[in-house]
């Protein structure tokens, strides 16, 4: 066989300096080279005027070529740089730099556009607003190679002709409304590496051929709607590290050839209709590093083998039908932080590394568990019951301690009454001096109660959720802390970690909330809501003396009652398609809550409602009424009668549904239409629905809306109208003629942009 070819540079020297060749190698002798080198100075001089004119072609070529890619595009993706615009809805006008001669395209001056040789490469357009569709034209880029339109609102089918692009390596398209089924032709596509289509609305079967792209790093399709088997090619990649498929309606079993994909790092299939037995080749997956199965229909035993697994930190098997016994091997994962075998039919004692390790949530809803908690013993063994004189002699003397006790508590009974009463008094006094402690935060130390201990003491029980930053309880209890509101659950701050990021926590009130045991149960379940448009829960901690943390993601930009109640004169005014973003995200977000995750959120106001840097809305608070008791949340409904978001039958009913949600989405509604607090509007003895309804019956709506938005409304007039009558359908006083979050959404997208405003 011929050796490889190999690239050689030679040196020369001679009186007037050195001269470099360049070839290939094809193993030839070392004196043979020597032949390469000029002989006289005349050929010397001869090869300097050939390695000359060929720099000089060179830099011309290169001079060439950058002005080519600095200022123009081919025409054929000039073309299709056209049409996708066309497709595209763009409210913001971030599309504005794409003008009609192509000129910059190449250079910077088109937004999200990148280059080589006067092709695109890239399609970058995160986070912009956009809607509309993408064009089949896509096709046309016979040279991109990665396409990032993620966290929009474009809708329509995914291409079909993105399967056709040579050199496509990454599609990121998640956050955004895509609907019908997963072309196969993207399994064509040679070099991909990244395909990312989560939380969207695809439905059908996952393509089968997915599995034959030799080059697929990521795939992630949760949050749809898909349906039917695993393919067997998917799991027969052995390229893939991140599968990703949880939030659909699969079903049938998993392939037992999910052992071939040796360079898995992440299984997530929970939340689908996935029965079947746990293959038993998973112990080939050595890089697996999260496996989530929770929330299927998967029988049998939990595999012992699955104690091989080293790499793994997050073993999730809940709300199954597993059965047997808890493998010992499991204990003895070496990296594991979060476990969860919680409601199946598990039996027998759990290991007791397993049982020091996590909390009783990890294994409650398995009738037949032992050794988790105090309150489930495992029964005794035969010959730790057999009776024997000692054990009689033992038994009598206990039982007359126990008549003693019994005598000596009557006795005590009217000065033990007599003390409660003191320790009471003290008892509130205590609390009022903890309550005020909590706007006294130190610098230094959360000390988020007073109660809370310092750094170094027992750290009490942190869990972090899916995709938080890590830190140490020690951590969060050193952190610097700043107050930024109180409720009926609870006082939040602002805390600084010691790496310098900033989280918020939350501190429920001890004395409102339930159980821990209910807690803890209640909590894992929040903890893994994840949606665009909701305020993810990433950790929780549990302290030594029934402190109980919520952390969440800090948003600087903070609630939308401030945005839009609390402005400084020289603020900008809020646009039409900001205050039209917002309530679509916020119905977006109440509608996964009601229909995904089967939740009421229960408190939803303006100031629940946090804004990121491009303004889009996160519901926060929500479904807290799970972890609180009826004192609590009784209080909040009074709160929310208060501030003007409680529909008129929760007086009566005195618990939130899905309607009584609605109701405070349409009170938030008419605040992005007004401007108007509805907390203000209660102090002077009338509420924001019933004013603007009764506006609305004198044919005064023009004085209902808020006066930024009244300069456009030659353009926007109709959609107000539009929105308007929407909200009050939300606020009616009957329950049932009130939508459903669902149909608020639809209605609100209907409402067509208006690219011309003034205002965009």
């Amino acid at each position: 066989m011929e050796a490889p070819r190999k690239n050689f540079v030679r040196f020369c020297k001679y009186p007037f300096g050195f001269l470099r060749w360049e070839g290939e190698d094809a193993g030839k002798e070392e004196e043979k080279w020597d032949m390469r080198c000029p002989k006289s100075k005349r050929s010397f001089l001869y090869a300097q005027f050939v390695l000359l004119f060929q720099l000089l072609m060179c830099r011309v070529q290169l001079v060439c070529s950058q002005s080519w890619d600095g200022v123009f595009v081919t025409q054929s993706d000039y073309q299709a740089l056209q049409a996708l615009k066309h497709d595209l809805v763009d409210p913001e006008g971030f599309l504005k730099s794409w003008n009609g001669s192509g000129n910059g395209a190449c250079s910077g001056g088109w937004v999200g556009i990148k280059c080589a040789q006067g092709q695109v490469i890239v399609i970058d357009l995160p986070k912009k607003g956009l809607g509309g569709r993408i064009s089949e034209n896509i096709g046309q880029f016979q040279a991109l190679r990665k396409l990032s339109l993620h966290d929009n609102v474009i809708g329509g089918l995914v291409p079909t002709s993105l399967g056709f692009l040579p050199d496509l390596r990454g599609v990121q398209l998640f956050n955004n409304r895509f609907s019908g089924s997963i072309p196969a032709s993207l399994g064509l596509c040679p070099v991909l590496q990244t395909l990312d289509l989560s939380n969207n609305s695809l439905s059908g079967s996952i393509p089968p051929n997915l599995g034959d792209s030799t080059k697929l790093f990521l795939l992630n399709l949760s949050y749809n709607s898909l349906s039917g088997s695993i393919p067997l090619n998917l799991t027969r990649s052995s390229s893939l590290s991140f599968l990703v498929l949880d939030f659909n309606a699969l079903s049938g079993s998993v392939p037992d050839s999910l052992g071939n994909m040796s360079g898995l790092r992440e299984l997530s299939l929970d939340h689908n209709k996935l029965s079947g037995l746990i293959p038993d080749s998973i112990y080939r997956l050595q890089k697996l590093s999260v496996l989530d199965l929770s929330n299927n229909e998967f029988f049998g035993g939990v595999p012992v083998t699955i104690g091989n697994i080293s790499a793994l930190t997050k073993l999730d098997l809940s709300h199954n039908n597993f059965s047997g016994e808890i493998p010992v091997s499991l204990a003895d994962l070496p990296s594991l932080e979060f476990f969860n075998v919680s409601y199946n039919n598990l039996s027998g004692r759990v290991p007791a590394r397993l049982a020091q390790a996590f909390n009783e949530s990890a294994f409650v809803g398995n009738l037949r568990l032992c050794g988790y908690n105090g309150s489930t013993p495992c029964p005794a063994t035969p010959s730790s019951i057999a009776p024997s004189p000692g054990n009689l002699q033992r038994r009598c003397h206990r039982q007359r301690t126990k008549n003693i006790i019994l005598i000596a508590a009557g006795v005590l009974l009217v000065i033990l009454l007599v003390i409660c009463c003191v320790l009471m008094c003290c008892l509130f006094k205590k609390r009022a001096k903890v309550e005020e402690g909590q706007s006294r935060v130190a610098k230094g130390s959360l000390q988020i109660a007073g109660e809370v201990g310092e750094a170094g003491e027992t750290p009490g029980k942190l869990v972090h959720f899916q995709g938080s930053k890590a830190f140490t309880a020690d951590d969060l209890l050193s952190a610097t802390a700043d107050i930024m509101g109180r409720s009926t659950y609870g006082t939040v701050y602002k805390a600084t970690l010691g790496d310098g990021n900033q989280i918020a926590v939350k501190r429920l009130r001890e004395r409102f909330t339930v159980s821990q045991k209910e807690f803890e149960s209640e909590v894992n379940s929040l903890g893994k809501i994840r949606h665009p448009n909701i305020l993810a829960l990433r950790a929780y901690y549990l302290g030594p003396k029934g402190e109980k943390l919520l952390v969440f993601d800090y948003i600087p930009r903070g609630s939308l009652a401030t945005f839009l109640h609390a402005r400084r004169p020289d603020d900008s005014p809020i646009n039409w398609r900001t205050r039209m973003r917002i309530a679509k995200g916020i119905a977006r977000g109440l509608l996964f809550l009601h229909n995904n995750v089967k939740l009421i959120h229960g408190n939803l106001t303006s100031g629940n409602v946090l804004l990121d840097e491009n303004a889009n809305p996160k519901i926060a608070d929500y479904a807290l009424s799970r972890l609180m008791n009826a004192a609590a949340n009784a209080n909040v409904i009074a709160t929310s009668g208060a501030l003007g978001y409680r529909a008129p039958e929760l007086s009566k009913l005195k618990k939130a549904n899905r309607k009584t949600d609605v109701h405070s989405l349409g009170v938030i509604m008419l605040e992005l239409l007004t401007g108007k607090s509805p907390a203000r509007e209660v102090m002077n003895s009338v509420d924001l629905p019933r004013w603007v309804a009764s506006m609305a019956k004198e044919e005064s709506s023009n004085q209902v809306f808020d006066a930024d938005l009244m300069n456009d409304a030659s353009i926007i007039g109709d959609e107000l109208l539009t929105a308007l009558k929407l909200a009050l359908h939300c606020v009616h006083p009957s329950p049932s003629a009130r939508p459903e979050a669902q149909q608020v959404l639809q209605q609100l997208e209907e409402l067509s942009p208006s690219p011309t405003s003034t205002r965009d």
